[in-house]
């Protein structure tokens, strides 16, 4: 799983550079949030430093696949940002690497198209998670104001980050 842990790695500055410093529940007791790690098992750096876990080492996707990277070609993580407008869609898609995705406003439902039929899942402001894998979905902003999300695409030289159908 080490690069899973890179691939975070490359989106910490784009959380900074999009000013989402962490604003989860704070303990007053402690001054330290109750869901959160310690410093130094999140990050590995000093208690001086703060850190907040936003996605453990899970082994599957939203939809439970195991995580598979791609087997062939050299590594490549691809970072941005992404903001989809109210009442737009990303049209139906698939991605044929893993993707980590956080959500920094506004909720985007996704449907998905599963053997088991049509799934639909929401995800808001301040959620990650790891997307489907060659799973054939369709996001859409139903909401008043912009989503604007996260994606770190996990993927190799010759992988398709995104495949429209």
């Amino acid at each position: 799983m080490p690069f899973l842990y890179r691939a975070l790695a490359v989106a910490l500055p784009l959380f900074l550079a999009a000013g989402c410093a962490s604003d989860g529940p704070d303990d007053s007791a402690t001054g330290s949030s109750s869901a959160d790690a310690s410093a130094s098992e999140v990050s590995g750096y000093s208690s001086d430093i703060s850190s907040t876990e936003l996605l453990g080492a899970e082994g599957s996707t939203i939809l439970d696949q195991l995580i598979a990277y791609p087997e062939t070609g050299q590594a490549e993580i691809t970072a941005g940002i992404i903001e989809i407008p109210p009442g737009v869609e990303t049209g139906w898609h698939f991605h044929e690497v893993p993707l980590f995705v956080y959500v920094l406003s506004g909720t985007v439902t996704v449907t998905y198209d599963t053997d088991n039929g049509e799934v639909t899942k929401a995800y808001s402001s301040g959620e990650p998670l790891l997307e489907a894998i060659g799973t054939h979905h369709n996001g859409r902003n139903e909401g008043d104001e912009p989503v604007r999300l996260i994606a770190v695409y996990m993927g190799a030289d010759g992988s398709a980050n995104v495949v429209k159908l």
